[in-house]
């Protein structure tokens, strides 16, 4: 098959995860190590010189396996550093004293896991892993390099943060269905639940707070009050010490700081966003001791690439978009003169001169943005997590932050329930419709309008029960939305029933005018719309990672036409077996070129489809194309070859993205 699609770089390069691990070599120097996180190139640890700001980088042995970090943990007695990688589940060890030896690869915690959430010392050497998906503990004997799996320490939940304290007691949080908190006996295995149950995740008035004190034992805090934890039992805690500086609480597991080291020094990044995502390069020590002067450091990791999640026109005609942890705003410029207005806007932004850009953060929601809408000459995104809006004006300076003269600037949430932001639309009536997946462990997403003049809102949630809106399609003729409502659940909830469904929800009524299946069996979700000539509509219609890590059998896509005037069916049909799973969220996957030709994608091809039919024919695919397995989380998040985010179509290129790579496809129509 001929290829006709060229590079247009790799927009952003930063890192997630970030976090700061001081401690002490054998001959008793500081040492100050962090662990990062990024695509291309797979997790990494530098180890940072504190008089030059030199960073000695060492990367994983499998970077196309081993490419995130959420779990990392700097043993205190031994300043051995543990890291345990997404989304393979492996553990990893790296010894600031010998570190001719790398990054050691030491296996698999288990046979199920694919990372780690949390990781955690208990005074006798052994290391304790809580990983995902089945809320598993797991121990690894650094003096045998054996694995013990203590198996799942609940079976309705997901997440497991252990923590330990000093006296040998061990407890870990369990999220996020209902979080609660169980001491663990490590010698018989012995569990109990101690404190509350959150038995209601928006309801901020609860909540759990396990970490270790300063003291070195372990303390529960929570909407009950607070318990010192010691072996099994608890007992009621007057004056508790604060919390250990450093990873040793299971509400903190993110990047913090500022970390103390040797002589009275802390290190912190003054700039870094959550889960330690950006591109942390000023590194800030400052001396308990008044006298002393603080010093800035400027760190010279370097980054491989961030995959892409979202692609889309903006208002100025040129292409915008989101990376992945982190969630960076990039454009790259289409070979257009910039305007004068343009020109000033760029002023301040890294790279301003190349044909990418990375313009930095538009959000404080550091996962990735997953819809873009552009309205009276402003782009929107809307961000995992917590379906944060922000908005870019591309005709002003940058100048990120929250604030009204702020440029990107982020708007904030609109419920306490949405969360994975699907799609984002822009109606006639200068609103803004976002359809969610709802928080971890909820049902039921939401529909929310936007005013960005007046800043009001108003969520709908649950319009078809245990569905969520994950495509929105304005209708000229109906003067209505078209939704696609898929069965995703809130992360770490578990599928309730396996049939999606369509809706027509009036913007001007604000109310749902129907909603079914339109006689289709075993309707999976309809996460792209496109639309086509006498004003029907195609569907693509399959099931995204997110719906199977939830329990959700896997299912080959289906394309569909339909006419939303009538509410029926015009043609289905499976596409072919050889264009692969739909090994990705799927979210505006077909596309509309200038002649009205509908394309599509799924992470393995891009096809075009026989107008007023539902026929298929490949035109492109990766000279390697990527190699799936049964993993649907392995599948998204470590295939660099797969298609990962769809783009528009501008002046015949057709814009996607395979991992980290921006990339054009000329159609030839």
């Amino acid at each position: 098959m001929p290829s006709s699609v060229h590079d247009l770089g790799i927009p952003v390069k930063a890192v997630s995860w970030t976090r700061l691990h001081p401690g002490l070599t054998a001959d008793g120097r500081g040492s100050l190590l962090a662990t990062m996180s990024q695509n291309n190139g797979g997790f990494f640890v530098i180890d940072i010189d504190l008089e030059t700001g030199h960073c000695t980088q060492y990367h994983t042995e499998a970077p196309k396996r081993s490419t995130f970090s959420p779990g990392s943990f700097r043993s205190l007695s031994t300043g051995i550093l543990y890291v345990c990688s997404a989304w393979d589940g492996h553990l990893h060890r790296f010894d600031a004293n010998h570190p001719e030896r790398g990054i050691e690869d030491l296996g698999r915690v288990d046979d199920s896991s694919t990372f780690g959430n949390g990781i955690t010392e208990t005074p006798d050497g052994m290391i304790w892993i809580g990983a995902y998906p089945d809320a598993r503990l797991n121990r690894f004997d650094p003096f045998t390099g054996g694995f013990k799996s203590f198996g799942r320490i609940v079976a309705d939940d997901k997440y497991l943060y252990p923590v330990a304290g000093a006296d040998g007691t061990l407890a870990a949080l369990v999220k996020a269905n209902q979080p609660r908190v169980f001491a663990i006996d490590p010698t018989t295995e012995e569990r109990r639940q101690i404190g509350p149950t959150i038995t209601d995740s928006t309801d901020s008035s609860q909540f759990l707070k396990l970490y270790r004190g300063t003291d070195e034992l372990l303390y529960l805090e929570s909407h009950q009050g607070t318990v010192r934890l010691h072996g099994l039992d608890a007992s009621a805690a007057e004056n508790p010490p604060p919390p250990r500086p450093g990873i040793h609480a299971t509400y903190q597991h993110n990047y913090q700081g500022p970390l103390e080291m040797p002589g009275g020094w802390t290190a912190e990044f003054p700039d870094i966003g959550i889960n330690g995502t950006g591109t942390p390069r000023l590194l800030r020590l400052t001396n308990r001791d008044p006298n002393i002067a603080p010093r800035d450091l400027m760190l010279d990791w370097v980054g491989g690439g961030n995959n892409l999640h979202v692609i889309g026109e903006g208002p100025d005609g040129h292409l915008y978009g989101s990376s992945y942890l982190p969630n960076r705003l990039f454009r790259a410029r289409l070979g257009l003169e910039k305007s004068p207005a343009i020109a000033s806007a760029t002023e301040g932004a890294p790279n301003a001169s190349s044909k990418t850009e990375d313009l930095g953060m538009h959000t404080v929601a550091g996962g990735q943005a997953y819809s873009m809408a552009n309205l009276d000459g402003k782009l929107y995104l809307a961000s995992y997590p917590g379906s944060h809006l922000s908005v870019y004006d591309p005709t002003r300076p940058i100048n990120y932050g929250t604030e009204p003269a702020n440029n990107p600037r982020d708007l904030g949430r609109f419920d306490n329930v949405s969360f994975r932001p699907n799609a984002l639309i822009a109606t006639p009536d200068g609103k803004l419709w976002m359809g969610s997946a709802p928080d971890y462990g909820l049902h039921g997403g939401t529909l929310v309008w936007i005013d960005p003049k007046s800043g009001k809102s108003k969520t709908h949630r649950d319009l078809v029960p245990d569905t969520s809106p994950a495509a929105l399609l304005y209708l000229p003729e109906l003067k209505q939305i078209l939704i696609g409502l898929s069965i995703e659940v809130g992360t770490g909830a578990t599928v309730t029933h396996l049939d999606g469904s369509f809706a027509l929800w009036d913007p001007a009524k604000d109310e749902l005018i129907w909603s079914g299946d339109l006689g289709i069996e075993d309707l999976a979700d309809p996460v792209a719309f496109a639309p086509a000539d006498n004003g029907l509509v195609y569907t693509l219609l399959g099931r995204g990672d997110q719906i199977m890590s939830a329990g959700a059998p896997r299912i080959r896509p289906r394309l569909a036409l339909l006419d939303p005037v009538q509410r029926k069916l015009i043609a289905l049909s499976w596409l072919p077996e050889d264009f692969g799973p739909m090994a990705w969220h799927g979210h505006f996957s077909l596309r509309v070129s200038p002649g009205g030709t509908v394309y599509g994608a799924t992470g393995y091809c891009v096809f075009r489809i026989k107008p007023g039919t539902c026929e298929v024919e490949r035109i492109w695919q990766p000279d390697e194309p990527p190699l799936f397995n049964e993993d649907p989380v392995w599948i998204t998040h470590s295939t660099p070859d797969a298609i990962d985010a769809v783009g528009p179509i501008i002046d015949h290129q057709l814009y996607f993205s395979t991992g980290w790579r921006l990339r054009a496809l000329t159609l030839q129509e």
